[in-house]
């Protein structure tokens, strides 16, 4: 990948001091919980954003919040970068260190500490997977909502730092409006609580500051989340289209006219061809846009809905309507459409974008995003979040061919642009990360993005917790 996208320069004085430094982090968790030989630090290197890569200074794994503080603090005391990092599923950057940083990762955080149906929540350490918290709670007819594809092995902590959504935030919310409460270490290791059980607290709102806030305010260590009950019965709809374009514009009047289906998907030909030669979910192949509609409820609330929904899919000349017809058909559609990622990563190198525009301009954005991808000479596969307008194209190209790559940099900045333009914003649910850290002024104002530095400057003075990332680099000064 081309090395467009710059990193502060390590501190030499940390970097001369590594020894020192990794023998005072033996002192503060158990030898198998650090990580320091070279060989063994390469799988650190980088998270999903695989263009990019930098060997961090060491790794703690740490299994206690007692544990996070006191490197916290430590680190704190001589000025050390800290980089908090989950299961490293983080698709724009976020996870990837410096060379004079320390790596908090909290992948061994792995405790359901209470489930409590009373109050509809559960609390869980922030090393968690999302999908193992719908797994504990599932034969009790619960669930938990945020279902981002990467669920089986992403975490709480993670999705928290990322506002994370899923294909069915379009009925139950992403993660701030599923997060109840947090366990926070501060940049010097002092451990405050935020939220809780309660549905509301007093005071500012710093539980929804920290949520999406990148790993830049604090490391979180434990969360409380909301459950849900299961509905009555969930029913996904395959909708076949003719071009990009008519599917679009139908997602647009199907919210438009107040209909809210637990998930709307979108995939276009390059992406139905990958993820059902991958899952064989029975994707029709003669159509040039594919919509996954989900409705749930009782089977009379399904069939209302859905009448209604074919009726405007006729409008937009609709091809294909199937139906799933059992629950394992009904895991198989969504085993294609949450492949996707991974289904194309097995023919092409790829950059997975993460711009959100409104739903009355989605037709119009991704005929323009054909356009962008074309001009670069580069095949584009578009598999979305239709429902909030939260679109992903992967931009297909060749990560050792240097121009080629380039060529792909340049086109997902445009694209990230246009969304931009069309009255949406940098991102959904991946966060800004590295990727669209150079971007941050294309979207907001000198005045505006002074502000939310000054915001983070607040809880860490000194720019220390996952340095890099958000704010662009010589913008740091002005908090």
């Amino acid at each position: 990948m081309s090395e467009a996208i710059q990193f502060l320069e390590p501190n030499a004085a940390i970097l001369s001091r590594r020894k020192e430094i990794v023998a005072d982090l033996a002192e503060l968790v158990p030898p198998e919980r650090l990580v320091h030989e070279p060989i063994e630090l390469v799988p650190f290197e980088t998270d999903g954003f695989i263009a990019y890569r930098r060997r961090p200074l060491a790794v703690v794994l740490p299994e206690t919040t007692a544990q996070v503080a006191a490197v916290l603090k430590y680190c704190h005391k001589y000025n050390i970068p800290v980089v908090p990092r989950g299961a490293g599923t983080s698709l724009s950057g976020g996870a990837i260190p410096q060379e004079d940083a320390v790596v908090l990762g909290l992948s061994a955080m792995t405790k359901i500490i209470d489930i409590d149906y009373a109050n509809r929540c559960a609390t869980v350490q922030a090393g968690v997977t999302n999908l193992s918290i719908s797994d504990a709670v599932g034969g009790d007819g619960f669930f938990y909502a945020p279902d981002p594809s990467s669920q089986l092995a992403c975490t709480i902590g993670g999705n928290i730092g990322m506002n994370s959504g899923g294909a069915h935030c379009l009925k139950y919310g992403v993660t701030t409006n599923n997060l109840l409460g947090v366990k926070l270490v501060l940049v010097d290791g002092t451990v405050i609580e935020l939220g809780g059980k309660a549905l509301d607290s007093a005071g500012y709102d710093l539980l929804g500051l920290v949520c999406g806030s990148e790993g830049q305010l604090g490391v979180i260590t434990e969360a409380t989340v909301r459950l849900i009950a299961k509905p009555e019965g969930a029913r996904p709809v395959l909708f076949g289209f003719d071009s990009a374009e008519s599917a679009g514009s139908c997602v647009a009047d199907v919210i438009g006219a107040g209909i809210v289906p637990v998930a709307i998907e979108f995939m276009d030909k390059p992406a139905i061809e990958i993820c059902e030669a991958f899952a064989h979910a029975g994707y029709p192949l003669d159509v040039e846009a594919l919509l996954i509609i989900e409705v749930e409820g009782s089977e009379a609330e399904m069939e209302a809905m859905l009448a209604s929904i074919v009726e405007i899919a006729k409008r937009h000349g609709v091809k294909t309507v199937r139906e799933s017809q059992s629950a394992m058909e009904s895991a198989l559609i969504w085993k294609g459409r949450k492949s996707a990622f991974g289904a194309t990563g097995r023919i092409a190198d790829y950059i997975c974008m993460d711009g959100t525009v409104p739903l009355s301009q989605l037709a119009y954005v991704l005929k323009k995003t054909s356009e962008i991808t074309d001009r670069f000479g580069l095949r584009v596969a578009n598999v979305f979040h239709a429902g909030d307008g939260n679109m992903h194209p992967l931009i297909l190209y060749n990560i050792n061919d240097p121009e080629d790559a380039a060529k792909a940099e340049a086109a997902g900045m445009e694209i990230l642009k246009l969304c931009v333009d069309a009255g949406g914003c940098l991102t959904g649910e991946h966060g800004v990360g590295i990727e669209k850290r150079d971007l941050m002024r294309h979207q907001y104002a000198e005045a505006d993005l002074a502000q939310q530095m000054a915001v983070r400057a607040a809880f860490d003075p000194n720019w220390t917790l996952n340095p890099s990332k958000v704010f662009p680099l010589d913008g740091r000064t002005a908090a």
